[in-house]
């Protein structure tokens, strides 16, 4: 495993973190702790969770394998979780006020059977909270000791520079979470930049695209069977049908074969590898069925891929905005040359 900083933090995480989403719906608890003991053995520092997955089955399950496990072990975890949703409270009494959030925080440590959060991050924007309560109450969070560092997760660039401005001086606002692969690079419009020029460090989720970069979906065919896809085509932001549709989809996972044909890698290696590379990533966050999988992925950490290779994906996978403001006009008109 490797170590980097965690964005402008004294904080070192693996550069891949096991995110467990899938605990106790796609992953039973006995195959979910063993996930856990294969990636506390490579080296794996960061565990990702949050309330709402598997309406807080995830955390209870994290929570037994932490009680279980020794204290070398568990003190080299960097336990991370996230809060905004509702999880045994109506709609209503959800989002990212003071109410929320503190009974959220406690509830999710009560879960995982400790006594503080590593990093307690806000699961999306909430329009109806008012920022300075929902930034009160992270300060709140860190002067008590229940969190060290605080995250943002789904947040737009401007929602991210309005966070970090009002956060500065008052408590460690250090990491952003996105959607962010090789089919989702239009963070780099806004949220990238916006984290880099505010310190934050990238926990970059759904890597491998619901596995479409793991190149498990054909174009002639819908997908079936025990896939993510197969048992539900519709699912999510990774749907079959409006992935398929697009071109640009099959020319990403045609280079992506190219590559990893040539380094004699797996699909998904490469696409890990290429989001490793990009600027302000600090950690990626891995989300895995099985064991199987979790080692494979882990296997990307020493494939550094060539700067040829590296351009070509880039070029495959370009989103190809219109010229303004984020083609090549916008660019041209930013930019500011020297000589």
């Amino acid at each position: 495993m490797k170590y980097r900083q965690l964005g402008g933090s004294g904080a070192a995480v693996s550069t891949y973190s096991l995110g467990t989403m899938t605990f106790g719906t796609e992953s039973s608890e006995e195959v979910s702790h063993a996930q856990l003991d294969m990636y506390a053995e490579r080296g794996g520092t960061v565990i990702e969770t949050a309330d709402v997955y598997s309406a807080g089955a995830s955390e209870e399950i994290v929570g037994r394998w932490l009680a279980g496990r020794g204290s070398d072990t568990t003190d080299a975890m960097f336990l991370a979780s996230k809060g905004r949703f509702p999880v045994g409270v109506p709609a209503r009494e959800a989002g990212l006020s003071r109410r929320h959030l503190r009974r959220a925080l406690d509830a999710s440590l009560a879960r995982l059977g400790v006594d503080h959060l590593d990093l307690y991050q806000v699961h999306s924007w909430d329009p109806v909270t008012p920022l300075e309560e929902t930034l009160g109450f992270l300060e709140y969070a860190v002067d008590s000791g229940k969190v060290s560092y605080v995250g943002l997760s789904n947040f737009l660039g401007w929602q991210i520079a309005q966070a970090a401005t009002l956060a500065r001086g008052r408590f460690p606002l250090v990491s952003m979470q996105p959607q962010y692969n090789l089919l989702a690079r239009e963070v780099e419009w806004e949220i990238v930049p916006a984290s880099q020029a505010n310190g934050l460090g990238l926990l970059p989720w759904s890597p491998l695209g619901g596995g479409w970069l793991a190149g498990k979906y054909s174009k002639d065919a819908a997908p079936t069977g025990a896939t993510r896809l197969g048992e539900d085509p519709e699912r999510g932001v990774e749907a079959y049908a409006k992935r398929a549709r697009n071109e640009r989809t099959w020319r990403v996972l045609d280079v992506v074969s190219e590559v990893a044909a040539r380094h004699g890698r797996t699909a998904a290696q490469v696409s890990l590898a290429w989001l490793d590379s990009r600027p302000a990533v600090s950690s990626i966050i891995l989300g895995c069925r099985t064991t199987e999988q979790l080692e494979s992925n882990l296997d990307a950490v020493d494939l550094e891929l060539p700067h040829e290779d590296l351009a070509l994906l880039d070029a495959a996978s370009d989103p190809e905005p219109a010229d303004w403001p984020y083609g090549a006009a916008g660019i041209e008109q930013r930019s500011r040359p020297l000589d």
